[in-house]
């Protein structure tokens, strides 16, 4: 009788496991108890949460093993990526990533890049607000264009130089044609201490710094670079309003090791859509200012090989870029 109970109870769950895994998702064999997700910056931060809430999901979907989190910080992010990409194929590995793999690669300090990996999906993405300090003598990025071209080299941007805070203002210089001086700072902490403090004109900043420091004067938000305006900063209006065309944010999305087999890669996009479509991750995701956007394998590699197309060209033409 206890034997039949068991396998009863065997049978039972094999039905729930059955019902939560989504419909697309076809069950996998992994050789692990766990699989783990790589988030190569240290626990608490954004990114991290914002993973965890991800793999939270993903497990509440029925996956089989259960996905882990896994911190490696260091090394700007590629130590993780390191590890990420020299890990067996097999499924048990997966990566979190974001800009920061293509602006490592352009900048030097790693020798590969994102198509070290195979893509599963895009998940996210947190938008850029360009903000300055009360006395820069310039309200919006149409002023700030102004400004920098009767100016050039006198608009003090505060950045992470080879990061994706030096990136985004790449970009601007790019499409505005605007020239800024780059000060150097270790991270955005460092960064917002100096904004606030006046020791430079601009830097990037989030929304929930913007919402904070906008309200109580401390700070200007130029633009966001969002397609339509953002309801909590509803008065700050979109780069492209002002006829900046960028569209920009911190993408994060999940990769797998290079080879690893095209049923493993469709399994976890499944699992991984099944999360993005969670109302409770949306619900969190826009708690934090960030969107979900979810992108599948395919049209992930292509948004990948467009941004390294043109981040590339762009630090080709600033001279960071050495390589062929």
């Amino acid at each position: 009788m206890k034997k039949i109970k068991l396998l009863q109870a065997a049978a039972a769950a094999a039905i729930l496991a059955a019902v939560a895994l989504p419909s697309q998702a076809q069950a996998v064999d992994l050789p692990c108890r766990t699989a783990k997700l790589i988030v190569p910056w240290g626990a608490g931060g954004g990114t991290d949460v914002i993973f965890r809430t991800f793999v939270e999901a993903v497990n509440e979907a029925g996956a089989d093993p259960e996905l882990q989190v896994v911190n490696i910080g260091g090394q700007g992010g590629n130590k993780g990526a390191k590890e990420a990409k020299d890990a067996k194929p097999d499924g048990c590995t997966l990566f979190a990533i974001h800009q920061s793999a293509i602006s490592s690669y352009l900048n030097g300090r790693v020798d590969f890049t994102y198509d070290a990996f195979e893509p599963i999906a895009l998940l996210t993405r947190t938008p850029a607000i360009f903000g300055a300090n009360p006395d820069a003598p310039f309200n919006d990025l149409t002023e700030m264009t102004a400004f920098a071209k009767e100016n050039p080299g006198a608009i003090n941007v505060g950045a992470t130089l080879g990061s994706t805070s030096h990136f985004i203002y790449l970009l601007l210089a790019d499409r505005t044609g605007a020239e800024f001086n780059y000060v150097s700072y270790d991270g955005t902490r460092e960064r917002m201490t100096a904004l606030l403090a006046k020791n430079i004109h601009m830097g990037e900043i989030n929304l929930a710094a913007a919402t904070k420091y906008i309200t109580s004067g401390e700070l200007k938000a130029l633009g966001i670079t969002t397609p339509e305006r953002n309801e909590q900063i509803p008065d700050v209006m979109t780069a492209s309003e002002q006829g900046v065309e960028l569209i920009y944010g911190t993408d994060r999305g999940v990769m797998a090791p290079k080879g690893t087999p095209d049923e493993i890669i469709d399994y976890y996009e499944a699992l991984f859509q099944a999360a993005a479509e969670n109302p409770a991750v949306v619900e969190a995701m826009a708690g934090k200012g960030t969107e979900v956007l979810f992108l599948p394998s395919e049209e992930f590699q292509a948004y990948l090989n467009e941004t390294f197309t043109d981040w590339k060209r762009i630090a080709t033409q600033v001279g960071m870029y050495k390589g062929e």
